[in-house]
């Protein structure tokens, strides 16, 4: 009853509705991933190496993470409707488990725990993205999925702190109290966004049929747009390095700023972040051609990467605060960083015509996103490891300015020659048996 309502409603209710579930649904998947970083293990390391208790925890759950965006990029790929939700609830009841044995393990065998945490949340991000692509509103859901990890973020972590200042919960046990706190949510949250219909005719028309892609899809994917794509792939794989350690060890930053004291500072610094992003992408969704669409959201990147070096030379100068220069870097960074799980590869499908699924792009970027995180979190700890967070991170700032601006400036040339061939022979969809020709 709920699936035909929404079928049949107005357009503006439908977007609310879809963006809704959606963002409820991946808000509350935060709660099982980020708590463990409201807590700083101080004075624990790792086996008694230079790696800290912190960032062991830290690296473990992203190689659990990062394996699970490779597997990802075949079986989210291949997912198809009637199993989305079932798997959805099965991987966040598996994440909890983990959270629980993060209390109960001892010491250093908590890593493990955190390794598997990291197993089943990797996926959930392009089951829902796959409710939301190829829809003529996709760039307004997708910016709304995309403002939910953003808050969430600083959400769930001040949801942690406060469980740890305020109620007594220990650090170990906090996540997986946190976790609990949003299951239901979660459970709801999905089960509504499994009541949002298919794409309709007029969806399939203006953004291309959105198909599960198979191994000879994929490959023939990436040979026909290799160039763009390793432009944007080397770009995204500092990016997510960087926007990781700016997550992760905000904590850690704000503190040697002298903001540790301040009330909800997470939420304070993210919010306004969350507002930016969102405003930006929903502005893409007025751009009705594909390829303006595409060109468009490689621009708003291009300006989110000019946005870090930007804000880092005017706190370096004493021009803005440390809280300013935080938000600042956070919403170059989510504006560089939200449209690559959002509605680049999305625009980039239904500008070339190439009929398939852009959760495979997103997940083949994530995978090799997060093994650059772990890499990065890794030289800190290793190779850095006499320098300060904020001093770490203020030069990433830099070099992923400058690295950003010059990559993502070449892949918007790259692809705006390839969509322009496109429009020009007026190709739409190509059929799997074609793509090897195409390719």
């Amino acid at each position: 009853m709920i699936r035909g309502w929404i079928a049949r409603a107005p357009a503006p209710v439908f977007v609310m509705f879809t963006m809704a579930a959606a963002f409820c649904t991946y808000f509350c998947m935060y709660a099982f991933r980020k708590p463990f970083t409201a807590a700083t293990y101080s004075g624990l390391t790792f086996f008694g190496t230079e790696v800290t208790a912190k960032t062991a925890f830290v690296i473990a759950q992203l190689i659990g993470y990062t394996l699970s965006k490779y597997v990802g990029v075949k079986l989210v790929s291949e997912m198809t409707r009637g199993r989305r939700a079932a798997t959805l609830v099965a991987l966040i009841v598996v994440a909890q488990a983990t959270l629980v044995l993060f209390a109960v393990l001892p010491g250093d065998l908590k890593v493990f725990a955190m390794f598997a945490n990291g197993l089943p949340l990797g996926m959930v991000w392009g089951l829902v993205v796959w409710y939301l692509e190829g829809r003529r509103a996709s760039e307004l859901l997708l910016a709304g999925l995309s403002c939910s990890f953003i808050v969430s973020s600083g959400v769930v972590k001040d949801v942690g702190k406060s469980l740890m200042d305020t109620h007594g919960v220990g650090q170990w046990w906090m996540p997986a109290a946190t976790g609990a706190i949003f299951l239901m949510p979660f459970l709801a949250s999905v089960w509504l966004l499994n009541q949002v219909p298919e794409p309709t005719t007029e969806d399939v028309a203006a953004r291309i049929k959105r198909t599960p892609m198979n191994a000879g899809d994929r490959w023939a994917f990436v040979r026909r747009f290799a160039p763009g794509l390793v432009m944007l792939f080397v770009t995204y794989f500092v990016l997510t390095a960087y926007r990781d350690y700016r997550d992760t060890y905000g904590l850690e930053v704000l503190q040697e700023l002298g903001f540790e004291k301040t009330p909800a500072i997470f939420s304070k610094t993210e919010v306004p972040i969350a507002f930016g992003v969102m405003g930006a992408l929903a502005v893409l969704n007025l751009v009705k051609n594909n390829r303006h669409g595409l060109l468009g959201a490689l621009g708003v990147m291009g300006l989110g990467a000019a946005a870090l070096g930007g804000a880092t030379l005017a706190f370096d100068a004493g021009h803005i605060s440390g809280v300013v220069w935080m938000i600042l870097i956070g919403l170059g960074a989510y504006l560089c960083y939200v449209p690559y799980g959002s509605v680049l590869f999305d625009r980039l499908i239904a500008s070339t015509g190439f009929a398939g699924t852009a959760v495979f792009a997103i997940y083949l970027a994530d995978a090799l996103g997060y093994t650059g995180s772990v890499a990065l979190q890794l030289f800190k700890d290793l190779g850095a490891a006499d320098v300060s967070r904020l001093w770490f991170l203020r030069m990433m700032s830099y070099a992923m300015s400058v690295l950003g601006v010059v990559l993502l400036a070449g892949s918007a040339v790259y692809f705006a020659r390839v969509s322009r061939r496109n429009v020009t022979t007026g190709s739409r969809g190509v059929s799997a048996d074609e793509r090897s020709v195409v390719a």
